[in-house]
């Protein structure tokens, strides 16, 4: 199997959504774009199905808050064993309703890794199987990745920078 290039997949992607594709940067290498979410299962499906893509292997799901902008962007990082390039898609949803539909029907391994950012983030993904806490206690009223709170209780005194001679 041939390689495929960055070049081959933005074309491809441009060829099938349109400008439903948007923000293509390459850092690092890594193709990255960012699509809407009514596209994105499409997107993954079409990405993993396709005899030039052929991304076989869902590596992470995550999820980024920008607070600034009250936007979350759900992250799925791609990989393609047999072509031998990895990608990064990005979906930017709303803060106040933070729901997007779910991958488990693609990989099997969405499963988790969506619950693990819905537990995180507080990222409802719709039709998924069991979407619960897998790591922080039930009854946590908080996902305690949202940049939300202080990272700091202002009121330590063993943080004054007089303590270290500044």
């Amino acid at each position: 199997m041939a390689k495929v290039t960055n070049n081959e997949l933005i074309e491809l992607l441009g060829a099938r959504f349109g400008d439903k594709i948007t923000a293509v940067n390459e850092p690092y290498g890594l193709l990255t774009f960012s699509t809407t979410k009514d596209v994105i299962i499409d997107v993954l499906a079409f990405l993993k199905e396709s005899e030039v893509a052929n991304m076989n292997f869902l590596t992470d799901i995550t999820a980024v808050h920008y607070p600034e902008t009250k936007h979350l962007a759900v992250v799925y990082h791609l990989h393609s064993m047999v072509k031998q390039i990895r990608i990064r898609v990005k979906v930017f949803i709303q803060e106040q309703n933070p729901t997007i539909p779910t991958a488990s029907g693609l990989w099997n391994s969405a499963n988790w890794m969506e619950r693990e950012t819905y537990d995180f983030f507080g990222v409802k993904f719709e039709g998924h199987p069991n979407l619960k806490r897998i790591l922080n206690m039930d009854e946590l009223n908080v996902h305690p990745m949202l940049k939300q709170y202080p990272l700091e209780d202002p009121n330590r005194v063993d943080k004054k920078d007089e303590y270290f001679g500044r």
